[in-house]
């Protein structure tokens, strides 16, 4: 079962609807009304999310800052957290608490409390952290219109960079930095929230979450490769072909955000327009201009057997 097919399982089940129909990545509470109450749910796996020998100092900061990067999609500011964790080795576990104690302090944000449980000899981990927040506005991921633009923070394409980096490539520390320790858009999603017709976080691939919102919101995309935002480092590191670019736009892991506004409105906040919504259904992918095909992957997908 995918993800996909497993989702729409989910929904044939007594939904509340703070859950926005499961097609968004948190669910607010009360449903429709502002102030609101945000809530987030994320797992961070070994081997999947993270490597096994990422430092685990960092692998707290990343569970803590990939669950307040949701919380930044729907413009909230975070109370606290859950947080659920495999106890294990000792040296590990000391060293992650240690990450999540930076983590927190940075983010404003506090424990509530959560569970462990024994890791099993030998297992990888399952990491668990939800977190609360409270918004006065929560876009969603489905409200882009025909004619909007989309607009994306930062730069993106780093922390899939810096993955590589970490599996042994050589590189720069900054773009590793982007993939172990990447930055939720807490204040730019509060001041977006009020004025975007939809928003959410770059996670699994620019074309990828793009595609999502134009497929939630019962639209189509163009995206020009040229237009995504990288930073120098990566221009450094990659260079500016037509493969490194489809490479930055189909990397996991950015954590910026992405959002639709009017045509010709723009951002409170530092972005850059990378395309624009169109009634037809499905992504339009050009480089410079020119049309080129849709590459057999457009991001991060979760897929079981």
């Amino acid at each position: 079962m995918t993800e996909a097919e497993f989702l729409e399982a989910l929904r044939a089940l007594p939904l509340h609807p703070a859950a926005r129909g499961l097609t968004d990545d948190a669910a607010v509470l009360p449903a429709g009304t502002t102030p609101a109450t945000v809530l987030t749910s994320d797992l961070l796996v070994e081997g999947v999310h993270f490597l096994p020998d990422d430092p685990a100092d960092t692998v707290a900061w990343k569970l803590l800052a990939t669950n307040l990067s949701d919380l930044a999609a729907k413009g909230a500011r975070p109370v606290g957290v859950l947080l659920g964790y495999p106890l294990g080795d000792d040296a590990w576990d000391r060293t992650f608490l240690a990450g999540l104690a930076v983590a927190l302090i940075q983010f404003d944000c506090a424990l509530l409390g959560g569970d462990t449980v024994r890791q099993p000899t030998g297992s990888p981990r399952f990491l668990s952290l939800t977190a609360i927040g409270h918004s006065e506005a929560t876009p969603a991921r489905d409200g882009a219109r025909a004619g909007d633009a989309l607009w994306v923070t930062g730069t993106i394409g780093d922390a899939g960079a810096g993955l590589a980096i970490a599996r042994g490539a050589e590189g720069p520390p900054a773009l590793l930095d982007r993939y172990r320790r990447p930055t939720p858009r807490l204040a730019e999603g509060r001041t977006l929230a009020p004025v975007v017709h939809a928003m959410m976080d770059v996670s699994d691939g620019l074309l990828l979450d793009a595609s999502r919102m134009a497929a939630a919101s019962g639209l189509g995309v163009a995206i020009d490769l040229a237009d995504v935002p990288r930073s120098a480092d990566l221009l450094r590191h990659a260079g500016d072909s037509p493969a490194a670019r489809l490479a930055a736009a189909t990397a996991g892991d950015d954590y910026e955000l992405l959002f639709a506004l009017p045509a010709g409105v723009t951002p409170p906040v530092p972005a850059t327009q990378v395309g624009r919504f169109h009634a037809e259904p499905g992504l339009v992918l050009t480089d410079n201009g020119a049309p080129i095909p849709l590459p057999a992957r457009l991001g991060f997908q979760h897929h079981g057997g």
